[in-house]
């Protein structure tokens, strides 16, 4: 029996994914928002951790490292699921230790062998996905830098997005500068624009 911990903040979608997922009869779905998987003991007896990458908790679990700790502390392979055109996600997600790659617009059957390929301790990319990895190969920004931009990019000020990721708000600023600056941008609504043009963001 394969064991997963569904992660979702949305409940309607966490519970359409479950569904989906505990139809088949070698899956069995422990399914959770990101604040209720944080202290889970499922953690512990996951095969695989099935994540969507645009739920705000990811960023925060990444951002602070939350889910590659509780990851390799319990071996479960981590498998993402994300938008095409977000190869700024992927490459989080890649930096998060991610063992596959799903994308949101594949169809279910391609979902249920990506689980059960990372339960086997195989990579699964999504063939949707790989022109977004070459993209996020050429990405300039480190990961800090995506978590800045990203909250950046949801309008929240420098004070908002140092508590939000453990920052000094000096820190903000010269993470921000350097974004301009790599993106060459004239400002950071600026760099917002290339980034979001970019997929990165």
């Amino acid at each position: 029996m394969i064991r997963i911990l569904l992660v979702h903040d949305t409940t309607l979608l966490r519970s359409a994914l479950t569904s989906l997922v505990q139809g088949e009869g070698d899956i069995d779905v422990v399914a959770a928002s990101w604040e209720e998987a944080s202290g889970k003991a499922s953690w512990r007896h996951a095969d695989v951790c099935l994540v969507d990458m645009d739920c705000p908790g990811f960023l925060r679990a990444a951002s602070g490292a939350d889910l590659p700790r509780q990851e390799a502390a319990t071996g479960a392979g981590l498998l993402v699921l994300v938008r095409a055109g977000k190869p700024g996600l992927l490459r989080q997600a890649h930096a998060a230790r991610a063992l596959g790659y799903v994308s949101k617009d594949a169809p279910p059957e391609r979902l249920l062998r990506a689980i059960r390929q990372v339960a086997a301790g195989h990579r699964f990319v999504d063939d949707e996905l790989a022109c977004d990895f070459l993209s996020a190969a050429e990405m300039p920004l480190t990961r800090q830098e995506l978590n800045v931009l990203s909250l950046a990019a949801d309008g929240a000020p420098v004070a908002e997005i140092a508590t939000s990721l453990w920052l000094a708000e000096g820190t903000v600023r010269n993470y921000l500068a350097a974004i301009i600056r790599k993106t060459g941008a004239r400002n950071r609504v600026d760099a917002i624009r290339i980034s979001h043009r970019a997929g990165w963001v």
